[in-house]
């Protein structure tokens, strides 16, 4: 049997990234061949990947990228926030953002078919889930290509927003990215809100116009008319839809000033943008403690 040496197995950790106890035992197992031993870690890896590929990823980070006038924004999904923080994972994270960004994928597998340095970007991912042991998956991303200016702002790594804009003043784009941030707009303008989110808060809205009219003949005050509650559920909609919508909004800088009073200020032209939340929609799955540690146990017997 060839002996192994350390500079051999640091050479293969080079070369896959692997952990050096995961590299020893490859190269004991393919006798010292660097070859085979690289072969070796790429089932071992590509086992523990498809092991952790059914775990939920509700946590992550959202990344951008921007070039001139192209950009991109994108979500990478983990199980947990310990991995998120990983110098690794970010790196892959902001690889994501780059392709997508100077490719033009079509979908996630599209992106994932992205050749970088002599592998595809699913390589990459797949052996990261074999180094970490845990599932890491892109969720989303939009690319973005203007013949105006583009400006990124990321709160930490959970929050991430692009903002595509026509004006002379780069802090204005800077500015407007951080105020939906904070904001959070559901569209640029109240005419572009999506219906079934109005018909939800109308719902509302009239569910609470419900309520105060059984209060009131339960107290034996009288009820308002049709056409009073009309107004208000009317209103209400009104309101939200000042809420929700990028051009109503307060600027968060100076909440005198609605934000198409601060574009119309500084000569700016917003064309649209793109907000993006760690984990938002995604339902996290909370196992048992006592149960996790038995179906660990049981997956390790395997």
């Amino acid at each position: 049997m060839a002996a192994i040496t350390a500079a051999m197995v640091g050479e293969l950790r080079a070369k896959t990234d692997a952990p050096m106890m995961e590299c020893k035992k490859a190269l004991t197992e393919a006798d010292g061949d660097m070859g085979r031993a690289e072969e070796i870690l790429r089932v071992k890896l590509g086992g523990k990947a498809s092991k952790a590929s059914a775990r939920v990823t509700a946590e992550g980070v959202v990344a951008t990228y921007i070039s001139g006038n192209v950009g991109a924004i994108v979500e990478v999904n983990s199980e947990t926030d310990f991995v998120a923080k990983n110098d690794e994972f970010l790196a892959m994270v902001n690889l994501a953002a780059k392709l997508v960004a100077e490719n033009n994928p079509a979908d996630v597998a599209a992106l994932a078919a992205l050749p970088h340095d002599g592998k595809t970007f699913d390589d990459v991912r797949t052996a990261l889930i074999g180094k970490i042991g845990e599932n890491m998956t892109v969720r989303r991303f939009q690319r973005f290509e203007t013949t105006g200016k583009l400006a990124s702002y990321l709160h930490g790594t959970r929050i991430g927003v692009i903002v595509e804009f026509e004006g002379s003043d780069e802090q204005v784009g800077k500015d407007l990215a951080m105020h939906i941030a904070a904001m959070k707009p559901v569209s640029l303008s109240s005419e572009q809100v999506p219906a079934e989110m109005i018909e939800k808060e109308r719902s509302v809205a009239q569910l609470k116009a419900k309520e105060d009219a059984d209060a009131a003949v339960a107290a034996g005050k009288p009820v308002q008319s049709d056409e009073i509650v009309a107004k208000r559920i009317e209103g209400s909609i009104q309101k939200y839809l000042k809420e929700v919508s990028l051009l109503n909004q307060a600027f968060v800088k100076n909440d005198k000033q609605s934000i198409e009073q601060y574009l119309k200020a500084s000569n700016t032209t917003v064309k649209g943008f793109t907000m993006y939340v760690v984990g938002e929609g995604i339902e996290k799955k909370v196992d048992d403690f006592a149960a996790e540690v038995a179906a660990q146990m049981a997956a390790n017997k395997q």
